[in-house]
């Protein structure tokens, strides 16, 4: 019983994790396929293929993908050959050193990338100026100062692969060689680099990835070079169609694609080597690779083979479907939705304007209007009748004595003045 709900738990936390890990991408993958103009998911309209034409016809894009490219393979030179040199250095040096060095050789990953464009942008456009060079020369270009600003802590990841690899590595054999005539460089190139070489492909796959999608280093070197990461961070503040989702929906694809390539090899690999083990013969070992021996047991390649007619069934899909009758069809719904909702408002507010109406002449049939008060506390010297009071006063001929009582005590009574000085 313990066992079961242990094996239980086990694959409801898998479930969470990959649904937390892959759901977005799988999200972002199906607003590929619909037609809305923005991103979305749900609610589904059309199936349509058009954001895919729309990202390549999308020149900068294109271009920052090929800079991102450029940038990737430059970033792949000097990363992997300044990692191979720090760990061959980390390998042979004194004992009492090596702290201290690898301390300072993944010092770079752990400042922050804001921190290490803004250095690279000073340092060299400091450089420049010391050479007197001009603002066009090489060290201010976009592509040189993102490449080496991307390589100040890339190489700390290529060098952490390569000192795993090296740590398996035997000294005796580079010792035989020169034992037997050879140089350090023959040793090097015919030992140690095919030794290694596992692990500089994995490297360099590490350092073209996290150069492709490197923003906070790339955004204060790229110069008049910007990325793919660049451009999308551009296309975001200003609105984004589904044609981005389009461009995660390929790298997804070929990221599966290469890692199921990848894991199939590996099967094959397996199964020659058990061959061999076990003594067989290089004609038995080759019939074991081919296409009925290599799909038994190897669920990469079955699932590759799936992969790859999946993807040729939707691209022939793609060349004949037109989504043009689903989405005038879908306008046409939205359409007759709007007027049926600005019909219902209206009719909405006839029936308030005519309940109004109607409270309003019940309430003028059964009451007096109410006479506005004009006492505003200053004894009636503001009330609209008070002059013309006066004025009848006077021609009604009264008294002699007519009344000039403005409200503030006969003060301006012409006589007043008159009577004072008597």
């Amino acid at each position: 019983m313990s066992n079961s709900i242990i094996r239980i738990s086990i694959w409801v936390y898998l479930a969470i994790f990959f649904t937390y890990l892959l759901g977005p991408l799988v999200i972002m993958s199906i607003t590929a396929f619909n037609s809305p103009g923005f991103p979305r998911a749900t609610p589904w309209e059309c199936l349509t293929f058009e954001w895919f034409s729309v990202l390549f016809q999308d020149e900068r894009i294109l271009n920052g993908i090929k800079n991102s490219i450029l940038v990737g393979i430059g970033t792949i030179i000097l990363s992997v050959s300044m990692g191979l040199a720090g760990a061959l250095m980390l390998t042979q040096i004194w004992p009492k050193l090596r702290a201290t060095y690898y301390t300072i050789i993944i010092a770079p990953i752990l400042i922050p990338g804001v921190v290490l464009g803004i250095s690279t942008l000073v340092f060299w456009d400091r450089i420049n100026r010391m050479l007197g060079l001009g603002a066009d020369s090489f060290l201010s270009n976009g592509l040189f100062l993102t490449i080496i600003g991307q390589s100040t802590f890339i190489a700390s990841y290529c060098m952490l692969v390569l000192v795993a690899r090296l740590q398996r590595y035997d000294l005796a054999l580079t010792e035989a060689a020169l034992d037997l005539g050879a140089t350090h460089a023959q040793a090097f190139r015919k030992i140690l680099l095919p030794f290694m070489r596992p692990a500089l492909a994995s490297a360099a796959v590490l350092a073209f990835l996290a150069s492709f999608e490197n923003y906070n280093t790339t955004t204060f070197t790229f110069g008049e070079y910007p990325t793919l990461t660049i451009e999308l961070a551009q296309k975001v503040r200003y609105g984004i169609n589904p044609s981005i989702s389009a461009l995660a929906f390929m790298i997804v694809a070929l990221t599966v694609f290469f890692a199921l390539l990848n894991e199939a090899n590996i099967k094959r690999k397996a199964v020659v080597a058990a061959a061999r083990k076990e003594g067989a013969t290089v004609g038995d070992v080759t019939g074991t690779i081919k296409l009925p021996g290599y799909f038994t047991g190897n669920a990469a390649a079955v699932t590759l083979v799936v992969f790859l007619v999946t993807t040729i069934a939707v691209i022939g899909t793609a060349a004949v479907y037109s989504p043009k009758q689903c989405i005038a069809n879908v306008q046409e719904q939205k359409r007759i939705e709007t007027e049926k909702r600005i019909q219902e408002l209206r009719d909405q507010r006839a029936k308030e304007n005519a309940a109004k109406a109607a409270s309003e002449g019940a309430e003028g049939g059964t009451d007096t209007a109410p006479r506005p008060s004009n006492n505003s506390g200053f004894g009636g010297v503001f009330a609209p009748g008070t002059l013309q009071n006066e004025g009848e006063g006077a021609e009604g001929g009264g008294d002699a004595g007519s009344s000039n009582d403005s409200g503030f005590g006969g003060v301006f009574d012409p006589n007043a003045i008159n009577g004072d000085s008597n």
